[in-house]
């Protein structure tokens, strides 16, 4: 009685796997590769508030720029951070306080943001929701 060779791998489990691992692939890259939107709302214009801040007070506005220094820091009454803005002719350095409660949040050097800010008295920007691109 001879004995029959064994067949070996199926094609039809390897063309499965193959398939798996090219969907998994690309799934997790469209999931992970993904950027968080911009905050909606409406960009400020720079010239208006490099010309008059304390004008905008009371008004939302949506400023993107990278964070260029990280000036002041304290537990209970937060941080104000410089975002150089990207204008045409250059850029321009805006001072943004971020409140305590976004302590939780590790702004990091060098990263762009997206931040929505409120003016308050004196034309002083204070972020309200914060977005990092």
């Amino acid at each position: 009685m001879a004995r029959r060779a064994s067949s070996g791998i199926n094609p039809g489990l390897l063309i499965g796997v193959a398939v798996f691992v090219i969907v998994a692939f690309v799934g997790g890259k469209m999931f992970l590769g993904r950027k968080p939107d911009a905050i909606a709302g409406s960009k400020i214009e720079m010239e208006d508030m490099l010309e008059n801040a304390n004008q905008l007070r009371g008004n939302e506005y949506v400023i993107e720029g990278v964070v260029d220094e990280k000036l002041r820091w304290t537990q209970d009454r937060g941080q104000v951070v410089s975002l150089k803005v990207e204008v045409p002719g250059g850029s321009e350095y805006v001072g943004v306080e971020i409140p305590a409660n976004f302590s939780s949040l590790n702004i990091e050097r060098e990263q762009r943001y997206s931040i929505k800010v409120k003016f308050r008295q004196g034309g002083i920007p204070v972020a309200t929701d914060i977005n990092r691109l």
